[in-house]
């Protein structure tokens, strides 16, 4: 985009997701992937030779040579790395959850309307096509039961449950049931990590719809 050219774009954390983002920018006919980061330099190698791109050992270094930037590190590391792209003016891409406190949250909300940024968190559930397809049918949804369960597999221990898995759940009934929260009863037990490994959440809305959630890993 610099110049009038392709937009340029980078993948700072490259596990599992940030992998699949990487496979996706360099399918793209129309941008100029600049590169890959990670804190593993074999795997940030790896994924940089598989994408047809370069690997860049520096995250600023690479945050200066593109326009905007997905970024998939550990949640813990979220709030850092995206302040950095947004004080030197790229636009990003944010895996969830979009920080590990409300506080850090609010405070890159408000930089990037500072700096007319676009800031996007990536809640991918929303464009499922099943639940695109449910929404369009559901006029005034009064009662959502979700349950996001799974075998434990290692990956999002650095927060609670209900920010590495329940939050797809949670979003999606935000995007469904349009109305103020006036309840939420919730408990949480670890199991397997030093965080919240199982939780359960009742939500309920001023209309009186209602939302029971399940999440474990």
């Amino acid at each position: 985009m610099a110049g009038g050219g392709p937009l340029r774009v980078g993948v700072i954390g490259v596990g599992y997701l940030g992998r699949l983002h990487a496979q996706k920018f360099a399918s793209f006919p129309d941008i100029a992937f600049a590169g890959v980061c990670d804190a593993d330099p074999a795997r940030g190698e790896a994924v940089a030779q598989e994408c047809g791109t370069a690997y860049v050992a520096d995250p600023l270094r690479l945050i200066r040579e593109v326009d905007a930037v997905s970024i998939a590190v550990p949640t813990t590391a979220h709030y850092r790395v995206a302040m950095d792209a947004m004080r030197a003016g790229v636009h990003v891409l944010l895996e969830k959850p979009i920080t590990a406190s409300v506080r850090e949250a609010r405070r890159l909300v408000r930089e990037a309307e500072r700096r007319k940024l676009v800031f996007q968190i990536g809640h991918v559930e929303r464009f499922n096509p099943a639940v695109r397809k449910a929404a369009s049918l559901l006029a005034e949804p009064r009662f959502i039961e979700c349950h996001r369960l799974g075998p434990f597999g290692g990956r999002g221990t650095d927060v609670a449950v209900v920010l590495d898995l329940m939050i797809h759940d949670l979003d999606l009934v935000l995007d469904l049931i349009r109305e103020p929260v006036t309840e939420v009863r919730a408990s949480g037990v670890g199991v397997v990590s030093g965080h919240v490994d199982i939780a359960s959440a009742r939500v309920e809305f001023a209309s009186g719809a209602v939302a029971n959630l399940t999440a474990s890993r």
